[in-house]
Protein backbone atom coordinates (compact mmCIF):
# COMPACT_ATOMS: atom_id res chain seq x y z
CA UNK A 1 0.00 0.00 0.00
CA UNK A 2 1.47 3.46 -0.90
CA UNK A 3 0.84 5.95 1.41
CA UNK A 4 0.72 9.65 1.15
CA UNK A 5 4.21 10.91 1.72
CA UNK A 6 5.41 14.22 2.28
CA UNK A 7 8.61 14.83 0.28
CA UNK A 8 11.45 16.58 2.73
CA UNK A 9 14.13 17.85 0.77
CA UNK A 10 17.21 18.83 3.40
CA UNK A 11 19.50 21.82 2.83
CA UNK A 12 21.71 20.73 6.16
CA UNK A 13 20.28 21.76 9.01
CA UNK A 14 20.47 19.49 12.11
CA UNK A 15 16.87 20.03 12.57
CA UNK A 16 16.02 18.34 9.31
CA UNK A 17 15.14 15.15 10.88
CA UNK A 18 12.19 16.58 12.96
CA UNK A 19 10.85 17.86 10.37
CA UNK A 20 10.00 14.09 9.62
CA UNK A 21 9.71 13.27 13.13
CA UNK A 22 7.00 15.50 13.74
CA UNK A 23 4.81 14.78 10.73
CA UNK A 24 5.49 10.90 11.53
CA UNK A 25 3.78 11.65 14.90
CA UNK A 26 0.72 13.01 13.03
CA UNK A 27 0.71 9.59 11.52
CA UNK A 28 1.90 10.71 7.99
CA UNK A 29 4.73 9.30 5.84
CA UNK A 30 7.84 11.51 5.65
CA UNK A 31 10.85 10.92 3.75
CA UNK A 32 13.96 13.04 3.27
CA UNK A 33 15.84 13.16 0.37
CA UNK A 34 19.18 15.53 -0.62
CA UNK A 35 18.47 18.97 -1.58
CA UNK A 36 19.44 17.89 -5.22
CA UNK A 37 17.31 15.06 -6.14
CA UNK A 38 16.09 14.39 -9.51
CA UNK A 39 12.93 15.51 -10.50
CA UNK A 40 11.90 11.97 -11.38
CA UNK A 41 13.11 10.56 -8.03
CA UNK A 42 10.67 13.42 -6.15
CA UNK A 43 7.78 12.69 -8.53
CA UNK A 44 8.40 8.50 -8.42
CA UNK A 45 7.57 9.19 -4.52
CA UNK A 46 4.20 10.89 -5.70
CA UNK A 47 4.50 13.55 -2.90
CA UNK A 48 1.08 15.17 -1.53
CA UNK A 49 3.64 18.04 -0.73
CA UNK A 50 7.39 19.19 -0.11
CA UNK A 51 9.22 20.93 2.09
CA UNK A 52 12.73 22.54 1.92
CA UNK A 53 14.32 22.55 5.12
CA UNK A 54 16.84 24.94 6.87
CA UNK A 55 20.45 24.97 6.58
CA UNK A 56 23.66 26.34 7.79
CA UNK A 57 24.69 28.53 4.53
CA UNK A 58 23.44 31.79 3.40
CA UNK A 59 21.68 31.79 -0.12
CA UNK A 60 24.09 34.29 -1.56
CA UNK A 61 27.08 32.30 -0.87
CA UNK A 62 28.88 30.42 -3.74
CA UNK A 63 28.00 27.57 -4.18
CA UNK A 64 25.10 27.23 -1.55
CA UNK A 65 22.45 24.13 -1.91
CA UNK A 66 20.26 24.61 -4.77
CA UNK A 67 16.98 22.30 -5.77
CA UNK A 68 15.72 21.84 -8.86
CA UNK A 69 13.42 25.15 -9.80
CA UNK A 70 10.60 22.51 -11.18
CA UNK A 71 10.15 21.79 -7.74
CA UNK A 72 7.70 25.17 -7.78
CA UNK A 73 6.10 23.82 -10.95
CA UNK A 74 4.96 20.41 -9.63
CA UNK A 75 1.59 22.06 -8.41
CA UNK A 76 2.00 20.21 -4.67
CA UNK A 77 1.80 22.68 -1.78
CA UNK A 78 5.46 23.42 -1.16
CA UNK A 79 6.65 24.52 2.37
CA UNK A 80 9.88 26.91 3.21
CA UNK A 81 11.83 25.94 6.46
CA UNK A 82 14.07 29.27 7.45
CA UNK A 83 17.19 28.53 4.98
CA UNK A 84 14.15 27.24 2.56
CA UNK A 85 12.07 30.11 3.09
CA UNK A 86 15.52 31.69 1.39
CA UNK A 87 16.16 30.01 -1.00
CA UNK A 88 11.99 30.06 -1.92
CA UNK A 89 12.45 33.94 -2.00
CA UNK A 90 15.54 33.75 -3.66
CA UNK A 91 14.62 31.40 -6.62
CA UNK A 92 11.01 32.83 -6.93
CA UNK A 93 12.12 36.61 -7.85
CA UNK A 94 11.89 38.04 -3.58
CA UNK A 95 15.15 40.03 -2.40
CA UNK A 96 16.96 37.92 0.39
CA UNK A 97 19.65 40.29 2.78
CA UNK A 98 22.10 39.88 5.62
CA UNK A 99 19.38 40.72 9.07
CA UNK A 100 20.55 43.71 11.04
CA UNK A 101 20.19 41.75 13.56
CA UNK A 102 20.83 38.06 13.44
CA UNK A 103 18.33 35.60 15.19
CA UNK A 104 19.26 32.87 17.00
CA UNK A 105 17.00 31.36 19.71
CA UNK A 106 13.22 32.65 21.00
CA UNK A 107 12.12 34.60 19.22
CA UNK A 108 8.36 36.33 18.96
CA UNK A 109 6.11 36.37 15.84
CA UNK A 110 3.03 38.41 15.78
CA UNK A 111 0.78 36.93 12.98
CA UNK A 112 -2.02 38.44 10.89
CA UNK A 113 -5.50 37.61 11.48
CA UNK A 114 -5.21 36.17 8.26
CA UNK A 115 -2.36 33.72 7.71
CA UNK A 116 -2.84 30.85 6.21
CA UNK A 117 -0.96 27.96 8.07
CA UNK A 118 -1.12 29.69 11.39
CA UNK A 119 -4.50 30.22 11.67
CA UNK A 120 -4.45 27.77 14.64
CA UNK A 121 -1.83 29.26 16.68
CA UNK A 122 -2.69 32.69 18.99
CA UNK A 123 -1.96 36.23 17.37
CA UNK A 124 1.32 36.23 19.14
CA UNK A 125 3.56 32.87 19.23
CA UNK A 126 7.24 31.89 20.88
CA UNK A 127 9.16 29.90 18.28
CA UNK A 128 12.88 29.18 17.47
CA UNK A 129 14.85 31.34 15.16
CA UNK A 130 18.11 30.37 14.16
CA UNK A 131 19.12 32.70 10.89
CA UNK A 132 21.59 35.67 9.97
CA UNK A 133 19.60 36.07 6.73
CA UNK A 134 16.33 37.69 6.19
CA UNK A 135 13.43 38.11 3.24
CA UNK A 136 13.92 41.86 2.88
CA UNK A 137 10.44 41.54 0.47
CA UNK A 138 8.27 37.82 -0.50
CA UNK A 139 8.59 37.21 -4.20
CA UNK A 140 5.38 38.33 -6.16
CA UNK A 141 1.68 36.92 -5.03
CA UNK A 142 3.46 36.78 -1.78
CA UNK A 143 1.42 38.12 1.15
CA UNK A 144 3.25 38.85 4.27
CA UNK A 145 1.82 36.56 7.33
CA UNK A 146 3.74 36.89 10.27
CA UNK A 147 6.07 39.48 11.53
CA UNK A 148 9.26 39.53 14.35
CA UNK A 149 10.83 42.52 16.05
CA UNK A 150 14.14 41.80 13.59
CA UNK A 151 12.14 40.34 10.68
CA UNK A 152 9.61 42.31 8.32
CA UNK A 153 8.65 38.75 7.00
CA UNK A 154 8.36 35.89 9.49
CA UNK A 155 6.26 34.03 7.39
CA UNK A 156 4.59 34.48 3.76
CA UNK A 157 1.92 32.93 2.07
CA UNK A 158 1.15 32.46 -1.86
CA UNK A 159 -2.34 30.94 -1.46
CA UNK A 160 -2.77 30.64 -5.15
CA UNK A 161 0.06 28.58 -5.67
CA UNK A 162 -0.12 26.93 -2.22
CA UNK A 163 3.31 28.30 -1.21
CA UNK A 164 4.10 29.11 1.79
CA UNK A 165 7.30 29.94 4.20
CA UNK A 166 8.58 30.64 8.27
CA UNK A 167 11.87 31.87 8.84
CA UNK A 168 11.74 30.10 12.04
CA UNK A 169 11.40 26.52 12.66
CA UNK A 170 8.14 24.88 13.77
CA UNK A 171 9.82 21.22 14.28
CA UNK A 172 11.35 21.96 17.24
CA UNK A 173 10.23 21.52 20.63
CA UNK A 174 11.00 25.33 21.83
CA UNK A 175 8.47 26.91 19.00
CA UNK A 176 5.10 26.87 20.87
CA UNK A 177 2.24 25.00 18.46
CA UNK A 178 4.93 24.03 15.92
CA UNK A 179 3.29 20.51 15.74
CA UNK A 180 -0.01 22.40 14.93
CA UNK A 181 1.87 24.32 12.01
CA UNK A 182 3.21 21.20 10.47
CA UNK A 183 -0.47 19.89 10.80
CA UNK A 184 -2.00 22.31 9.06
CA UNK A 185 0.36 21.96 6.17
CA UNK A 186 0.00 18.20 5.81
CA UNK A 187 -3.56 17.91 6.77
CA UNK A 188 -5.41 20.97 5.80
CA UNK A 189 -3.36 22.32 2.87
CA UNK A 190 -1.37 18.85 1.42
CA UNK A 191 -4.85 16.98 2.35
CA UNK A 192 -2.94 14.19 4.52
CA UNK A 193 -5.69 12.08 6.04
CA UNK A 194 -3.26 10.15 8.50
CA UNK A 195 -2.72 6.99 7.35
CA UNK A 196 1.14 5.63 8.36
CA UNK A 197 0.86 3.28 11.57
CA UNK A 198 3.79 1.64 13.18
CA UNK A 199 1.27 -1.34 12.13
CA UNK A 200 2.12 -0.79 8.60
CA UNK A 201 5.81 -0.14 9.18
CA UNK A 202 6.00 -3.63 10.69
CA UNK A 203 4.32 -5.11 7.56
CA UNK A 204 5.93 -2.75 4.67
CA UNK A 205 9.12 -3.40 6.60
CA UNK A 206 9.12 -7.33 6.39
CA UNK A 207 7.94 -7.09 3.07
CA UNK A 208 11.09 -5.39 1.92
CA UNK A 209 13.33 -7.47 4.22
CA UNK A 210 11.73 -10.35 1.82
CA UNK A 211 12.59 -8.56 -1.33
CA UNK A 212 16.01 -7.26 -0.30
CA UNK A 213 16.81 -10.54 0.75
CA UNK A 214 15.23 -13.13 -1.43
CA UNK A 215 16.91 -16.20 -0.70
CA UNK A 216 19.96 -15.32 1.02
CA UNK A 217 21.31 -15.49 4.94
CA UNK A 218 21.66 -12.39 7.32
CA UNK A 219 24.20 -11.78 10.50
CA UNK A 220 22.60 -9.91 13.11
CA UNK A 221 25.01 -8.44 15.93
CA UNK A 222 22.48 -8.26 18.88
CA UNK A 223 23.72 -5.81 21.48
CA UNK A 224 21.10 -6.04 24.15
CA UNK A 225 19.25 -3.00 23.03
CA UNK A 226 16.31 -2.28 22.01
CA UNK A 227 17.16 -1.19 18.36
CA UNK A 228 19.32 -4.46 17.54
CA UNK A 229 16.24 -6.51 18.95
CA UNK A 230 13.87 -4.76 17.07
CA UNK A 231 15.84 -4.86 13.87
CA UNK A 232 16.40 -8.88 14.76
CA UNK A 233 12.77 -9.48 14.76
CA UNK A 234 12.02 -7.88 11.76
CA UNK A 235 14.54 -9.85 9.65
CA UNK A 236 13.43 -12.79 11.74
CA UNK A 237 9.74 -12.81 10.74
CA UNK A 238 10.88 -12.14 7.04
CA UNK A 239 13.25 -14.95 6.88
CA UNK A 240 13.42 -16.87 9.95
CA UNK A 241 16.31 -19.53 10.57
CA UNK A 242 18.02 -17.88 8.08
CA UNK A 243 19.17 -15.37 10.15
CA UNK A 244 21.58 -16.17 12.60
CA UNK A 245 22.56 -13.68 15.46
CA UNK A 246 25.92 -13.10 16.95
CA UNK A 247 26.53 -11.10 20.29
CA UNK A 248 29.66 -9.79 20.79
CA UNK A 249 31.27 -9.56 24.30
CA UNK A 250 33.26 -6.32 23.37
CA UNK A 251 34.96 -5.86 27.03
CA UNK A 252 33.28 -2.54 27.12
CA UNK A 253 29.61 -3.48 28.36
CA UNK A 254 27.80 -2.39 31.78
CA UNK A 255 28.07 -4.75 35.03
CA UNK A 256 27.08 -8.30 33.97
CA UNK A 257 25.80 -7.40 30.66
CA UNK A 258 26.80 -9.96 28.53
CA UNK A 259 24.97 -12.60 30.73
CA UNK A 260 22.07 -10.57 31.35
CA UNK A 261 21.56 -10.30 27.09
CA UNK A 262 22.16 -14.08 26.60
CA UNK A 263 19.66 -14.93 28.95
CA UNK A 264 16.34 -12.47 27.69
CA UNK A 265 17.55 -13.66 23.66
CA UNK A 266 17.02 -17.55 24.46
CA UNK A 267 13.60 -16.23 26.00
CA UNK A 268 12.99 -14.47 22.53
CA UNK A 269 14.46 -17.73 20.86
CA UNK A 270 16.13 -15.97 18.31
CA UNK A 271 19.11 -17.98 17.26
CA UNK A 272 21.94 -16.72 18.99
CA UNK A 273 25.91 -17.25 19.20
CA UNK A 274 28.04 -15.53 21.41
CA UNK A 275 31.34 -15.14 21.55
CA UNK A 276 33.98 -13.25 24.14
CA UNK A 277 36.43 -11.03 22.40
CA UNK A 278 36.64 -8.56 25.32
CA UNK A 279 40.79 -9.34 25.20
CA UNK A 280 41.02 -8.10 22.22
CA UNK A 281 39.01 -5.28 22.00
CA UNK A 282 41.16 -4.15 25.30
CA UNK A 283 44.28 -5.03 23.56
CA UNK A 284 43.34 -2.66 20.16
CA UNK A 285 42.17 -0.09 22.66
CA UNK A 286 45.33 0.28 24.78
CA UNK A 287 47.31 4.04 24.40
CA UNK A 288 44.01 5.11 23.20
CA UNK A 289 42.85 8.85 23.93
CA UNK A 290 41.04 10.33 21.19
CA UNK A 291 37.44 9.38 21.54
CA UNK A 292 36.97 9.32 17.10
CA UNK A 293 40.06 6.68 17.41
CA UNK A 294 38.06 4.56 20.14
CA UNK A 295 34.93 4.70 18.01
CA UNK A 296 36.64 3.81 14.64
CA UNK A 297 38.83 0.71 16.26
CA UNK A 298 35.61 -0.54 18.41
CA UNK A 299 34.11 -0.47 15.04
CA UNK A 300 36.76 -2.20 13.01
CA UNK A 301 37.35 -4.88 15.45
CA UNK A 302 33.59 -5.53 15.50
CA UNK A 303 34.21 -6.00 11.86
CA UNK A 304 36.81 -8.24 12.38
CA UNK A 305 35.09 -10.58 15.03
CA UNK A 306 31.98 -10.33 12.67
CA UNK A 307 33.75 -12.03 10.01
CA UNK A 308 35.36 -14.47 11.41
CA UNK A 309 32.28 -15.69 13.85
CA UNK A 310 30.11 -15.42 10.42
CA UNK A 311 32.89 -17.68 8.54
CA UNK A 312 32.56 -20.00 11.47
CA UNK A 313 29.01 -20.21 10.84
CA UNK A 314 29.06 -20.68 7.43
CA UNK A 315 27.98 -18.37 4.32
CA UNK A 316 25.99 -14.67 4.74
CA UNK A 317 25.11 -12.39 2.23
CA UNK A 318 24.06 -9.82 4.84
CA UNK A 319 24.65 -8.07 7.77
CA UNK A 320 21.65 -6.51 9.93
CA UNK A 321 22.47 -3.03 11.61
CA UNK A 322 20.16 -1.13 14.25
CA UNK A 323 21.16 2.17 12.41
CA UNK A 324 18.36 4.80 13.15
CA UNK A 325 17.76 8.55 11.75
CA UNK A 326 19.72 10.36 14.39
CA UNK A 327 23.24 8.01 14.08
CA UNK A 328 22.46 8.88 10.06
CA UNK A 329 22.47 12.27 10.50
CA UNK A 330 25.53 13.14 12.88
CA UNK A 331 27.68 10.91 11.28
CA UNK A 332 28.13 11.87 7.81
CA UNK A 333 26.28 14.06 5.29
CA UNK A 334 24.18 10.97 3.38
CA UNK A 335 21.41 13.06 3.11
CA UNK A 336 22.22 16.67 2.69
CA UNK A 337 25.30 18.87 3.28
CA UNK A 338 24.67 18.61 6.97
CA UNK A 339 27.83 19.62 9.66
CA UNK A 340 29.44 16.29 10.87
CA UNK A 341 29.19 15.97 14.64
CA UNK A 342 31.27 12.72 15.39
CA UNK A 343 30.98 9.37 13.63
CA UNK A 344 29.15 6.72 14.93
CA UNK A 345 29.68 2.88 14.85
CA UNK A 346 26.70 1.82 12.87
CA UNK A 347 27.48 4.44 9.70
CA UNK A 348 29.70 4.19 7.13
CA UNK A 349 33.70 2.62 7.90
CA UNK A 350 32.87 -0.53 6.25
CA UNK A 351 35.91 -1.95 5.22
CA UNK A 352 36.21 -2.57 1.38
CA UNK A 353 37.05 -6.02 2.19
CA UNK A 354 33.73 -6.36 4.01
CA UNK A 355 31.49 -8.70 1.83
CA UNK A 356 28.20 -8.11 3.39
CA UNK A 357 25.57 -6.02 2.13
CA UNK A 358 23.75 -3.84 5.13
CA UNK A 359 20.09 -4.64 5.89
CA UNK A 360 19.10 -1.57 8.46
CA UNK A 361 14.47 -2.19 8.37
CA UNK A 362 15.18 0.78 11.46
CA UNK A 363 17.68 3.59 9.34
CA UNK A 364 14.88 5.89 8.92
CA UNK A 365 13.35 5.85 12.58
CA UNK A 366 13.65 7.82 15.47
CA UNK A 367 13.91 5.84 18.93
CA UNK A 368 10.24 6.16 20.02
CA UNK A 369 9.04 4.67 17.20
CA UNK A 370 11.34 1.76 17.41
CA UNK A 371 10.10 1.58 20.80
CA UNK A 372 6.55 1.77 19.25
CA UNK A 373 7.42 -1.18 16.79
CA UNK A 374 8.81 -2.92 19.69
CA UNK A 375 5.39 -3.07 21.14
CA UNK A 376 3.65 -3.91 17.71
CA UNK A 377 6.15 -6.77 18.06
CA UNK A 378 5.11 -7.88 21.54
CA UNK A 379 8.10 -7.13 23.08
CA UNK A 380 7.69 -6.51 27.00
CA UNK A 381 8.81 -3.48 28.50
CA UNK A 382 12.62 -4.84 29.86
CA UNK A 383 13.71 -4.14 26.17
CA UNK A 384 11.00 -1.78 24.73
CA UNK A 385 11.87 0.92 27.42
CA UNK A 386 15.77 0.47 27.99
CA UNK A 387 17.68 3.50 27.76
CA UNK A 388 20.07 3.65 24.57
CA UNK A 389 23.62 2.35 25.03
CA UNK A 390 26.13 4.00 22.58
CA UNK A 391 27.56 1.00 20.24
CA UNK A 392 31.20 2.26 21.48
CA UNK A 393 30.03 1.71 25.92
CA UNK A 394 31.79 2.46 27.99
CA UNK A 395 34.90 3.25 26.01
CA UNK A 396 33.01 6.40 25.21
CA UNK A 397 32.09 7.27 28.75
CA UNK A 398 35.94 6.86 30.02
CA UNK A 399 37.45 10.20 28.85
CA UNK A 400 41.00 8.98 28.08
CA UNK A 401 42.46 5.95 27.94
CA UNK A 402 40.47 2.66 28.52
CA UNK A 403 41.98 0.43 30.76
CA UNK A 404 40.59 -2.61 32.77
CA UNK A 405 40.71 -0.86 35.75
CA UNK A 406 38.82 2.27 35.01
CA UNK A 407 36.21 0.15 33.25
CA UNK A 408 35.78 -1.48 36.47
CA UNK A 409 35.74 2.20 38.69
CA UNK A 410 32.69 3.40 35.52
CA UNK A 411 31.14 0.28 35.67
CA UNK A 412 30.31 0.00 38.93
CA UNK A 413 29.10 3.56 39.12
CA UNK A 414 27.43 3.22 36.15
CA UNK A 415 25.43 0.49 37.65
CA UNK A 416 24.93 2.49 41.04
CA UNK A 417 23.51 5.24 38.90
CA UNK A 418 21.16 2.68 37.40
CA UNK A 419 19.97 1.17 40.24
CA UNK A 420 19.26 4.38 42.04
CA UNK A 421 17.40 5.81 39.12
CA UNK A 422 14.86 3.19 39.08
CA UNK A 423 14.69 2.95 42.26
CA UNK A 424 13.52 6.52 42.73
CA UNK A 425 10.81 6.29 39.86
CA UNK A 426 13.07 8.20 37.00
CA UNK A 427 14.48 5.60 34.69
CA UNK A 428 11.42 5.83 32.29
CA UNK A 429 11.17 9.39 32.40
CA UNK A 430 14.84 9.88 31.15
CA UNK A 431 16.04 9.34 27.84
CA UNK A 432 19.31 8.49 29.13
CA UNK A 433 21.08 8.30 32.38
CA UNK A 434 24.35 6.84 33.29
CA UNK A 435 28.14 7.31 34.66
CA UNK A 436 31.25 9.12 32.99
CA UNK A 437 34.74 8.76 34.19
CA UNK A 438 36.68 11.84 34.27
CA UNK A 439 40.62 12.29 33.50
CA UNK A 440 40.93 14.10 36.48
CA UNK A 441 42.23 13.43 39.94
CA UNK A 442 41.31 15.99 42.86
CA UNK A 443 42.07 15.71 46.75
CA UNK A 444 39.58 14.39 49.52
CA UNK A 445 39.59 13.08 52.72
CA UNK A 446 38.45 9.17 53.95
CA UNK A 447 38.73 8.48 57.66
CA UNK A 448 41.03 11.50 58.37
CA UNK A 449 43.66 9.86 55.49
CA UNK A 450 44.10 12.15 52.42
CA UNK A 451 42.90 10.92 48.98
CA UNK A 452 44.06 11.42 45.59
CA UNK A 453 41.29 9.86 43.26
CA UNK A 454 38.98 10.46 40.29
CA UNK A 455 35.83 12.08 39.91
CA UNK A 456 32.35 10.45 38.22
CA UNK A 457 30.54 12.67 36.48
CA UNK A 458 26.51 12.38 35.94
CA UNK A 459 24.63 12.63 33.09
CA UNK A 460 20.24 12.51 33.13
CA UNK A 461 18.87 13.93 30.88
CA UNK A 462 15.17 14.41 29.00
CA UNK A 463 14.44 14.01 25.42
CA UNK A 464 12.08 12.84 22.87
CA UNK A 465 14.23 11.59 19.78
CA UNK A 466 17.59 12.28 20.90
CA UNK A 467 18.47 15.44 18.28
CA UNK A 468 17.70 17.79 21.28
CA UNK A 469 18.06 17.19 24.74
CA UNK A 470 17.79 19.06 28.53
CA UNK A 471 19.38 18.12 31.93
CA UNK A 472 17.40 16.70 34.15
CA UNK A 473 16.41 18.28 37.40
CA UNK A 474 16.34 15.04 39.67
CA UNK A 475 15.34 15.35 43.34
CA UNK A 476 18.58 16.61 45.15
CA UNK A 477 17.70 13.35 47.52
CA UNK A 478 18.28 11.21 44.61
CA UNK A 479 21.59 12.91 43.29
CA UNK A 480 22.77 12.92 46.89
CA UNK A 481 22.45 9.31 47.39
CA UNK A 482 24.05 8.55 43.97
CA UNK A 483 27.34 10.42 44.84
CA UNK A 484 27.19 8.97 48.44
CA UNK A 485 26.73 5.41 47.20
CA UNK A 486 29.79 5.99 44.72
CA UNK A 487 32.18 7.13 46.73
CA UNK A 488 31.53 4.91 49.54
CA UNK A 489 31.39 1.71 47.41
CA UNK A 490 33.76 2.11 44.27
CA UNK A 491 37.48 2.01 45.49
CA UNK A 492 39.53 4.89 43.93
CA UNK A 493 36.48 7.62 43.10
CA UNK A 494 36.29 10.20 45.61
CA UNK A 495 34.06 13.19 43.97
CA UNK A 496 30.83 13.45 42.04
CA UNK A 497 29.76 16.05 39.70
CA UNK A 498 26.27 16.71 37.84
CA UNK A 499 26.25 17.38 34.17
CA UNK A 500 23.66 20.47 33.93
CA UNK A 501 24.96 20.68 29.65
CA UNK A 502 21.78 20.29 27.38
CA UNK A 503 21.66 19.17 24.07
CA UNK A 504 22.35 21.89 21.82
CA UNK A 505 24.99 22.90 22.65
CA UNK A 506 26.83 19.63 24.07
CA UNK A 507 26.05 15.98 23.04
CA UNK A 508 24.32 13.34 25.49
CA UNK A 509 27.91 11.78 25.79
CA UNK A 510 30.60 12.87 26.35
CA UNK A 511 32.56 11.53 23.66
Amino acid sequence: MAHQTIVVLDFGSQFTQLIARRLRELSVYSEILPFDTSMADIERRRPAGVILSGGPRSVSEPGAPRCDARVFDMGLPVLGICYGMQLMTDMLGGEVAPAPHREYGHATIRREPDAPLLTAVPPELRVWASHGDFVKSAPTGFAVTATSANAPVAAMADEERRFYALLFHPEVAHTDRGTEILRSFAYDICGCTGDWTMASFVQETVDKITAQVGAGRVVCGLSGGVDSTVAALLIHHAIGDRLRCILVDNGVMRLDEADQIRRRFERLKLPLTFTDASGLFLDRLTGVSDPEQKRKIIGATFIDVFDEEARKLGSFDFLAQGTLYPDVIESVSVIGPSHVIKSHHNVGGLPDRMRFKLVEPLRQLFKDEVRAVGKELGLDDEFVWRQPFPGPGLAVRILGEVTASRLTLVRRADAIVAEEVKKAGWYRRLWQSFAVLLPVQSVGVMGDARTYEYTIAIRAVESRDGMTADWARLPHDLLATISSRIVNEVKGINRVVYDISSKPPSTIEWE
